[in-house]
C-alpha cells in the first residue's frame, strides 16, 4: 500500500478503523512554526460526529497525542508523529457479517489484494477513520501557511440534490458554526430535513463541498507530472467516498466557448489579474494567484440498513446483507474539514518546494 503523500512536506498515515489508534507522520515539516495540542485538537473537532442528524451514532474523544517533533510549543524539524487512540470500539456487528461483501465497500478488492489478512473490522485501513490523521496533518500544513498568509476554508454546497446558493467568502467560513457545514441557512434546513427523512428509510445521501484557497503565491506547480491540479486532485480522492473533483468550472466548461470560459488578464494595483476565475486559479498545472477553487464530489454512504443482494466470499454463494453498526446517513459534513486539510497539505508540500516556506521559521 501507497500511505505516504508529498516530496518535501511529507505525511505517512496509519492505523486502522477498530485498531489501537489513527495517526500520521509529518517529515518534513519547518523547524521553528509555533503549534500545540490546541490548534490540531481545534480542527480535530470539526470532523467529529456532534448532533447532526447525519451523523454516526460512534463516539470517539479523538483527543490528540504528539509523540515526536514539537517541544515547548515549536516544531524542532524532526518527523512530527501524531496519533488519535480508538476507544468507542464494536466488532459485533461486523463479527455477524464477516465473509458478506459489503456494496459499495472495499471489501472485495481488498480480500483479492491482500490474501484475505486484511483488518475486515469497520472497513479496516479502508474505513472514512482515517481521515482523522488526514486532519492532524492539515492542521500542521495551515499554520505552516499561514505564514505566507494563505486561507483554506470549505463548506457544503449540496446534499442529496439540495443546492445552497453562491456566497461570500465571509459567510463561507461561518459555514463551521452550521451543523451541516453549509454557509446558507436556508439551503441548511432543507438538507437536515431531507437527511431525518431518509434516515428513517434505512438509506444514506452524498454531495458537494468546495474547497477555497486564497492568497496562494503565483508559481506553485511542477509540471508536467507534478502539476498542482493533478497532486491535489490525488490528495483529495484518497478521502474515502470522494468520487470526483473539478477545478473552477470544472465539467461546465465543456459546455461553454473559449470566449465564454477564457479567464481576461488585467493589471490591478501592480499586479496581474483575472476578470474572471474559471480556471479555478490554476494555469497549466501551475498557481496563478487568483482564489484557488476545487469541488470535490461525496458519495451516498455505502453502509445501509435496506437489505442488499451480495455474495459471501468464503463460501462462494450468492446472499442478502442488512448492515447494522454505526454509520453517518450523510458523509458530507464531517468531510468538509477532511477537504481542507487535504488541501492544505499538498499547498504546504509546493510552498516548500517553491521556496515560499522556509526549512527554518524564525
Amino acid at each position: 500500500m501507497s500511505n505516504t503523500i508529498g516530496k518535501l512536506f511529507t505525511v505517512t498515515s496509519y492505523g486502522e478503523s477498530h485498531g489501537k489508534c489513527i495517526g500520521v507522520i509529518v517529515d518534513g515539516c519547518p523547524a521553528g512554526l509555533s503549534i500545540d495540542e490546541t490548534d490540531i485538537q481545534s480542527e480535530l473537532d470539526k470532523r467529529r460526529p456532534g448532533n447532526s442528524t447525519a451523523a454516526t451514532g460512534r463516539r470517539e474523544d479523538d483527543r490528540v497525542e504528539i509523540l515526536s517533533g514539537i517541544s515547548g510549543g515549536f516544531t524542532t524539524g524532526a518527523p512530527v508523529c501524531l496519533m488519535v487512540r480508538n476507544k468507542d470500539v464494536d466488532d459485533s456487528d461486523y463479527e455477524k457479517i464477516r465473509g458478506k461483501l459489503r456494496p459499495g465497500h472495499a471489501d472485495y478488492t481488498a480480500h483479492v489484494k491482500y490474501g484475505g489478512y486484511q483488518d475486515w473490522r469497520g472497513g479496516g485501513r479502508f474505513s472514512g477513520r482515517i481521515t482523522a490523521g488526514f486532519v492532524m496533518a492539515g492542521a500542521i500544513a495551515k499554520k505552516a501557511l499561514g505564514t505566507i498568509g494563505t486561507e483554506i476554508f470549505a463548506h457544503t454546497v449540496e446534499i442529496g440534490g439540495i443546492a445552497a446558493r453562491t456566497t461570500s467568502y465571509e459567510e463561507i467560513k461561518q459555514a463551521v458554526n452550521d451543523p451541516l457545514r453549509c454557509a446558507n441557512a436556508a439551503a441548511s434546513k432543507r438538507m437536515n430535513d431531507l437527511i431525518a427523512e431518509v434516515k428513517k428509510e434505512g438509506d444514506s445521501l452524498g454531495g458537494i463541498i468546495e474547497c477555497i484557497a486564497v492568497n496562494v503565491p503565483v508559481g506553485l506547480g511542477e509540471p508536467v507530472f507534478d502539476n498542482l491540479d493533478g497532486e491535489l486532485a490525488r490528495a483529495l480522492l484518497a478521502i474515502p467516498a470522494v468520487k470526483g473533483v473539478e477545478f473552477g468550472t470544472g465539467f461546465t466548461s465543456a459546455r461553454l466557448k473559449g470566449s465564454q470560459n477564457n479567464d481576461l488578464f488585467r493589471v490591478e494595483k501592480g499586479r496581474v489579474i483575472t476578470t474572471s476565475n474559471n480556471s479555478g486559479g490554476i494555469n497549466g498545472g501551475i498557481s496563478n494567484g487568483m482564489p484557488l477553487v476545487v469541488k470535490v464530489a461525496v458519495k451516498p454512504t455505502s453502509s445501509i440498513a435496506i437489505e442488499q443482494d451480495t455474495v459471501d466470499i468464503e463460501k462462494m454463494e450468492n446472499t442478502t446483507i442488512t448492515i447494522g453498526g454505526r454509520h453517518d446517513v450523510c458523509i458530507v459534513p464531517r468531510a468538509v474539514v477532511v477537504v481542507e486539510a487535504m488541501m492544505a497539505v499538498t499547498l504546504c508540500d509546493f510552498a516548500m518546494r517553491a521556496g515560499y516556506i522556509p526549512r527554518v521559521i524564525k
